[in-house]
């Protein structure tokens, strides 16, 4: 049994919001949740009461991100966009105004450095802990505790987070002052879409030439092409199985953010850019939805 830690607040309850904030209660932690659609921030509270209860820990949804944040040590957010955290944050019922000095706020969102820096503003004038901590692992990594955070913020803050992220990360890193957490972030996503359109276009490649998938990657993920999409997406490419997974619509929206930051870097990042675009005709066939490993529709879908 977890000895009892403190409180905290999660924010967001979506794919990876809802086991992250599961394990920190498997962690001893009392957690107070607040999601958009109430009904998802009692069910969450419903699927933990009994493990809760066994710990002598408090669970409770709230209707508003202020009130889940009163009281709390730390806040968690993790929403879909840049947009949506100044809501939950900044907003008229935001975290902000509910929360205490010395308070920590950590954002796990996929957003922009924009928004990080000015989180880490409003923090610091209110007495306010903050870092940026993006995460990479899917959902999966959020169910098995076995998430990457990178994360962007004081050496100071970074410590006190983490405890928290050993709740669900199997490696959490400081990468250096509030925003470099967003834009690790950002390396990470161009690296993921031109490794799945050259995975794409080698399944493509072997299909054609009358191979067998399954005994190519075999192969060839015992050596130098080895990937972590190789890994976990070449065969369900090959069976052509996309229903499940990092959504296109939300790959796009990373790649927007990288795209963005890379023109006021001056930094020139053509593969992404094309990346993007191929991805922009898979929403086009409807699969906005689909795993990301679905470039390979363009090839294999008629026009």
């Amino acid at each position: 049994m977890a000895e009892s830690k403190g409180q905290v607040a999660f924010i967001g309850l979506g794919v990876m919001g809802y086991p992250m904030a599961g394990h920190l209660v498997k962690q001893g932690y009392s957690v107070s949740v607040y999601n958009r659609t109430k009904s998802k921030a009692e069910s969450w509270c419903s699927a933990y009461a009994e493990q809760a209860a066994a710990q002598n820990l408090k669970l409770q949804a709230f209707t508003t991100p202020f009130d889940a944040a009163r009281g709390a040590e730390a806040v968690f957010v993790c929403v879909g966009n840049d947009d949506d955290v100044r809501q939950v944050t900044m907003g008229r019922q935001g975290v902000l105004k509910g929360m205490d000095s010395g308070a920590l706020l950590v954002d796990h969102t996929t957003a922009s450095q924009d928004i990080a820096l000015e989180l880490n503003a409003v923090c610091l004038e209110r007495g306010l802990g903050f870092l940026d901590a993006p995460v990479s692992g899917g959902q999966a990594g959020a169910e098995n505790g076995a998430l990457t955070i990178m994360a962007g913020g004081s050496v100071r803050d970074f410590a006190k987070a983490s405890d928290y992220f050993e709740s669900y990360a199997k490696k959490h890193a400081l990468m250096g002052a509030a925003g470099a957490g967003q834009l690790t972030k950002m390396v990470n996503q161009i690296c993921i879409a031109g490794v799945l359109q050259g995975l794409s276009e080698g399944v493509h490649f072997a299909q054609q030439a009358g191979l067998d998938v399954r005994k190519v990657v075999d192969v060839i993920s015992q050596g130098a092409a080895q990937s972590w999409q190789m890994n976990n997406r070449a065969s369900t490419m090959a069976e052509d199985e996309y229903e499940f997974g990092f959504a296109v619509d939300w790959m796009r929206k990373d790649l927007s953010i990288a795209l963005s930051a890379g023109r006021s870097l001056e930094v020139r990042l053509p593969m992404t850019a094309l990346v993007d675009q191929f991805y922009a005709d898979v929403q086009q066939m409807g699969g906005g939805r689909w795993d990301t490993s679905s470039l390979l529709r363009r090839f294999t879908t008629e026009k």
